[in-house]
């Protein structure tokens, strides 16, 4: 245990430290983060096996599994409080349009794509692993945007709608998936599963969307029993916790899988919260700096749980290649063309598709279900070398089209150790 315990702290400030050295670079915190899981991982210092230095194995990155789900958890709660009725109303349609379109644009053209590389190389990709890879593109990581967006403060219509767009995905992508995966077993096996390719999914959904507007407004219910405000806090972290593990059962009824969205099911817990107690702002604003060591450690182990072992292979990296440049177009021309159809403005037009990019945690889980097709180890590779890219080039991305619309303004305090002046006017 206590092993565990000075990892942790070695992940804490091993990550604290590299900010410092992006922050030259002008890079995103959350770069810093995964560069220093990857040098703390099994692949950097810790593959000099030396006890508490950093991860020795993707074992023991993968036992510290409870602290990034909880991260997770915290993460998509946070992403419900964008889902104010009063900003709905405004951008919800809209919103919901932009968040399914780009979603199945990206899955069609990656499955375009792909089944063309299976025909000119049939010895390298399946049709089976060619569709799922297609649904797979189209979830967009939301903890890597949310940092970005909390980091430098972004605020305007264009962050506002991407916290919309990136917390519908999850819903979109989890039917693609479950649909397409469902089409590539019948395609290996000869048999069509119609309760995995339509039923299931829908139950998990709605199953998810239930419990986490039951856990939201018995959240509110009992939070209005405290007044202090580290009480309201304490029992706010609580229901997250309730939601996060809830949202990890599964079941078996009259032969129906049932299980939960971890995301679905703590971004409900948020919107129910958010629009029924009246000062939750302020203390969804509490929240965010406590969960902040948190979200450290969750971007340090998620850097550390990358394989490289996947570089070292080159039908990973062709698949790899031409499913990144795919997916990546398919993301900016989806995001483009359904802002155009809904009539966004043109600093939205041009740059939500980029951020969009990011893919990690949700797309990683798609992988590991297709992991049971004939060539599934080739989708999970494929993803994992996929993920490596888009973490470690996606904040940026998401930073730098934030800047171009004008949405991250400079601020008046570069450190918490100095007074904050205002700026003289010249």
């Amino acid at each position: 245990m206590e092993l565990y315990l000075i990892s942790l702290a070695a992940a804490l400030v091993g990550g604290l430290l590299m900010s410092r050295v992006t922050k030259l670079l002008n890079l995103p915190a959350v770069t810093a983060y995964l560069v220093a899981g990857l040098l703390l991982g099994p692949f950097g210092l810790g593959a000099l096996k030396v006890p508490g230095l950093g991860f020795n194995s993707l074992e023991q990155v993968e036992l510290m599994s409870i602290i990034t789900q909880t991260a997770l958890g915290f993460i998509a709660f946070t992403i419900g409080n964008e889902f104010r009725l009063s900003q709905l109303k405004a951008t919800g349609a809209k919103a919901i349009t932009i968040g399914i379109l780009q979603a199945v644009i990206t899955t069609v053209l990656v499955d375009i794509v792909l089944i063309c590389l299976h025909f000119c190389m049939p010895n390298v990709i399946s049709v089976s692993s060619a569709i799922t890879l297609g649904a797979i593109a189209s979830a967009t990581a939301p903890a890597a945007t949310l940092m970005v967006v909390r980091q430098y403060k972004a605020d305007g219509p264009l962050t506002r709608l991407l916290m919309l767009v990136v917390a519908i995905d999850d819903a979109v992508g989890l039917v693609l998936f479950s649909a397409s995966f469902g089409i590539a077993t019948a395609l290996s096996s000869g048999q069509v599963n119609v309760t995995a390719v339509v039923v299931e999914p829908i139950v998990e959904i709605l199953g998810s969307l239930a419990l986490g507007a039951a856990i939201g407004w018995l959240l509110n219910l009992v939070e209005q029993f405290f007044h202090s405000r580290s009480k309201r806090l304490t029992i706010s972290v609580a229901f997250v916790l309730l939601a996060t593990g809830l949202s990890m059962l599964e079941f078996d009824i009259g032969g129906v899988h049932c299980s939960f969205s971890l995301l679905l099911v703590c971004m409900m817990t948020g919107t129910i919260f958010c629009n029924f107690c009246s000062t939750s702002e302020e203390l969804m604003d509490r929240v965010d700096g406590w969960v902040m060591p948190l979200n450290v450690l969750f971007f340090v182990l998620s850097g550390a749980e990358l394989d490289l072992n996947v570089l070292s292979q080159p039908v990973t990296l062709l698949v790899g290649v031409i499913y990144i440049l795919s997916r990546s177009a398919g993301k900016y021309f989806g995001a483009y063309g359904s802002c155009r159809l809904t009539r966004q403005d043109k600093k939205i037009t041009d740059h939500l598709g980029i951020t969009l990019l990011p893919q990690a945690g949700v797309a990683l889980g798609m992988a590991l279900t297709a992991a049971s097709l004939p060539d599934g180890e080739l989708v999970r590779n494929v993803v994992l070398f996929s993920v490596l890219v888009y973490e470690l080039v996606g904040p940026n991305l998401t930073k730098r089209s934030l800047l171009a619309a004008g949405e991250i303004r400079p601020e008046g305090r570069v450190s918490s150790r100095k007074e904050n002046k205002p700026a003289k006017n010249n």
